[in-house]
């Protein structure tokens, strides 16, 4: 077996709407409450990481699921969306929907198409962060997959 650790440092040097800083590997980012939820929005925050975690790992495991198929892509892009649900006072992260866009090569045989959309599919389940929220955030999927003429 196999494990990976990967390790964060944090610095908060004050109350609740202070800004603080973390740093993990290539990522160094000031932190703070957003201000939708009347912090000072400096920075990145748990909920916009959460649903960043989530959609990089759906974008690289579909990327790479399609790359082990042989299945060329044009382009692969993607919106994502976190609802954050707030009911008496308590914040609670609902859902995520990933809206991925696949673009397939115009001559890439019909076979090839329903195979990319079953990855796409597939692949938000084979992503280990989607696996990490189960039972707590429903994640969802909405891709579109189709075909492009390319021209070079």
């Amino acid at each position: 077996m196999m494990k990976h650790h990967f390790h964060l440092t944090a610095d908060w040097p004050g109350n609740r709407n202070d800004v603080g800083q973390i740093e993990t590997g290539e990522l160094k980012t000031k932190i703070s409450i957003p201000d939708a939820m009347d912090g000072p929005g400096v920075g990145t925050n748990p909920d916009e990481m959460l649903l960043g975690a989530a959609a990089t790992c759906y974008i690289i495991t579909l990327a790479a699921m399609l790359e082990r198929s042989n299945i060329p892509k044009v382009s692969l892009t993607m919106e994502s969306e976190g609802i954050v649900d707030v009911t008496n006072g308590v914040f609670t992260y609902d859902a995520i929907i990933h809206r991925p866009k696949l673009l397939l090569p115009a001559d890439l045989s019909d076979r090839d198409v329903e195979k990319a959309q079953r990855l796409a599919e597939k692949a938000e389940g084979s992503c280990m962060i989607t696996r990490a929220l189960a039972g707590n955030v429903k994640v969802s999927l909405e891709a579109v997959v189709e075909r492009v003429s390319v021209n070079f």
